[in-house]
């Protein structure tokens, strides 16, 4: 047990320090961003994909339901944060939208083992 323990802390660890980034990398001007992708909308669903997936490893005992909240609400508040004037972002509906989309993505092999687990038990 104590390996699948300092795996969730480094889980754990890197989940927040992956939120940190991702926030920073939402809100400075988009000439400093670091680009991944040319298309915004597959920077999005990439870090949100790895952001869902490392929730889930970072706290294995909470429902997915909720890690899909949270996550979900995290990008509707860095939207809302772009929207700022100061900031010099532009809040984009479909922006949040291709977040929670990833979320799905990530989150639907889990659901598709959970149940397979919960029928062959």
């Amino acid at each position: 047990m104590p390996y699948s323990r300092a795996l969730q802390c480094l889980a754990l660890i890197v989940f927040w320090l992956a939120l940190i980034f991702a926030f920073y990398e939402a809100v400075i001007p988009p000439s400093h961003a670091i680009p991944l992708f040319p298309w915004d909308k597959a920077e999005h669903f990439t870090a949100f994909f790895a952001l869902t997936g490392l929730a889930a490893a970072a706290y294995p005992r909470c429902k997915l339901l909720y890690i899909a909240i949270a996550l979900s609400g995290f990008g509707a508040f860095i939207e809302l944060v772009q929207a700022l004037p100061f900031v010099d972002r532009d809040c984009d509906f479909w922006d949040w939208f291709t977040d929670t989309l990833a979320i799905g993505a990530a989150l639907a092999p889990m659901l598709l083992v959970r149940f397979r687990d919960t029928a062959t038990a």
